[in-house]
Parts: C-alpha cells; sequence; structure tokens
C-alpha cells in the first residue's frame, strides 16, 4: 500500500488535482492527521469521531428522504469522508488501511453473490436473495464464533432499529407471535397495563413498561413490513408541516399559539389535516 502522507511537492500536486480521485481525498486526510496537519484532526479517535459518522448517516437518509438531490452528493461525500478518516487512524495504529477496508467489503459481495459472480448462475428473485443472504450471514457470525442468535446486533443502532432486528433473529428460531393479531392484542394489554398502573410505579418502572410497550410496537412493524425509524420520521415531518401552518395562520392574525387555545389550534390542525389531503387529491 503507498505511504502517506506523501513528500509535500508530490502531495500539494495530488491534493489540488480536482480530478484525482480516491487518491486524492485518502492524502488529504493523512495530510491532516501529520504532524503538521490540523490539531483538530490530529486529536480525534475513533470514540471521539464515531458520533458524528452516525450524524453523516442519518444527513444521508434525511436529503433521500426528502429528494434533496442537489444535497446528496454533499452528503454521501461527508459519510464517505467518514470512513477515510476511521480507516486513517486504523492505519496510523497498525490495525488496517483503506485499501484493506475496501477489499473486506469486496471480498463479501463476491461470497454474498454467488449466483452472481459464482459458478451457481441460477437466476434469484429479490425474496430468495434475501434468505440466501442471512443464511451466508448466519455462516459469517458462526465463523467469527458468535453462537447465540442474537449476538453480532450492534448496540448502537437506533433503539427501534435494533428491536426489529433482535425480533428477526429470534423469530428464525420460532421464537414469535404467529400472527399479527396477537401482536396488537399484546400492545392493547401492554398499554392498558401501564396506563393502570402509572400511578403506583417508580419512574424507573414507568420507563420499563414504556419499554416494553415500544419494543411490540416494533415487533408490529416488522409483521406489517413497515421500518418503524422511517414511519417515525415520516409522522415527525408531517407533525412539523402541519404545526407551522397553524403558526402561519395565527401569524395572519397577528398571534403567537402562544396566544392561542388548545380548541382553536386542533381547529387549526384539522384545517391542515384537510389542506393536505386536498392537495394530495388534487
Amino acid at each position: 500500500m503507498p505511504h502517506r502522507p506523501l513528500p509535500r511537492t508530490e502531495s500539494d500536486t495530488l491534493v489540488h488535482d480536482a480530478t484525482a480521485g480516491m487518491p486524492r481525498l485518502l492524502e488529504i486526510m493523512a495530510r491532516l492527521r501529520a504532524a503538521d496537519g490540523c490539531a483538530w484532526d490530529i486529536e480525534q479517535t475513533f470514540a471521539s469521531i464515531a458520533p458524528y459518522t452516525l450524524e453523516e448517516a442519518h444527513e444521508v437518509v434525511d436529503a433521500i428522504e426528502r429528494q434533496a438531490w442537489d444535497e446528496l452528493k454533499g452528503e454521501l461525500g461527508d459519510l464517505l469522508l467518514q470512513s477515510v478518516f476511521h480507516a486513517q487512524i486504523a492505519e496510523e495504529e497498525g490495525l488496517f488501511a483503506f485499501e484493506d477496508v475496501v477489499a473486506s467489503i469486496s471480498d463479501k459481495m463476491v461470497a454474498r453473490h454467488p449466483h452472481i459472480f459464482g459458478d451457481d448462475t441460477n437466476p434469484l428473485t429479490a425474496e430468495e436473495q434475501t434468505l440466501a443472504w442471512e443464511r451466508l450471514k448466519a455462516a459469517e457470525r458462526a465463523a467469527k464464533a458468535e453462537p447465540r442468535t442474537l449476538d453480532g446486533v450492534a448496540v448502537a443502532l437506533p433503539a427501534l432499529t435494533r428491536a426489529v432486528k433482535l425480533q428477526k433473529r429470534a423469530a428464525r428460531v420460532g421464537f414469535d407471535w404467529p400472527s399479527t393479531e396477537e401482536v396488537i392484542d399484546k400492545i392493547t394489554e401492554e398499554a392498558r397495563e401501564l396506563v393502570e398502573a402509572r400511578r403506583s410505579l417508580t419512574e424507573a418502572e414507568v420507563t420499563e413498561e414504556f419499554g416494553d410497550l415500544l419494543f411490540v410496537m416494533a415487533n408490529l412493524a416488522r409483521h406489517l413490513s413497515v421500518d418503524p425509524e422511517a414511519a417515525l420520521r415520516a409522522a415527525n415531518a408531517k407533525f412539523t408541516r402541519r404545526f407551522q401552518r397553524i403558526e402561519d395562520w395565527l401569524a395572519e392574525a397577528g398571534r403567537s399559539p402562544g396566544q392561542s387555545d388548545l380548541a382553536e389550534m386542533d381547529a387549526l390542525w384539522n384545517r391542515a389535516k384537510a389542506e393536505e389531503k386536498a392537495a394530495q387529491q388534487g
């Protein structure tokens, strides 16, 4: 693998070459982390930049959901930089280099698509490919000495996403409600228990019971083939749109939400809801 950063003259030429692609970005990161580089970048560790990595991934998803295609290029670049940053730290610590990251994911993609890159060229449907993918991942976990069903589900995932992944793993070995109706019955039971017992429970117990309710809601999402994170993001966006319309209408009357009351704002909410439906139908 090439030594980075390069000698200064060669490095300057590469850094300022807008057509140089990945070698340019890798050199930029190596320069930022060099002894005479950027003080902030030099101070960073895997742990300190991990939150930025997560934030950049969320911003990619946000741009896609808003169909902000003019922003997506930049957001993908920000996320790519996070991979390069982690790889640079790893190389400095003698763990691996960016080239090893590329080789690892390339090998994984080839291994997980034998019907494309191997001798087995029988075409698979999307559903068949998903099942085959899961079998291959299970074999990989076994090879990595992860014998337990729930091993390898990342703790840092968003909680609802992790709940669905945990439930999918358990369902593979038969630990699952057989029908959606039973999940709904459990939601009703958990909600009733929480409401009835909330005054007699400690704060920690209320939090635990509420967590149980959310966990079952995630299970319902799985049974309905709904991404709960995407569904909640959409609900958040809808709430934001409608509440902002309430603010707009109140502002036209020279008032703010704080100068209104629930009955008026509820009526305006229904107006915003009807407005959206009319726009969708039109």
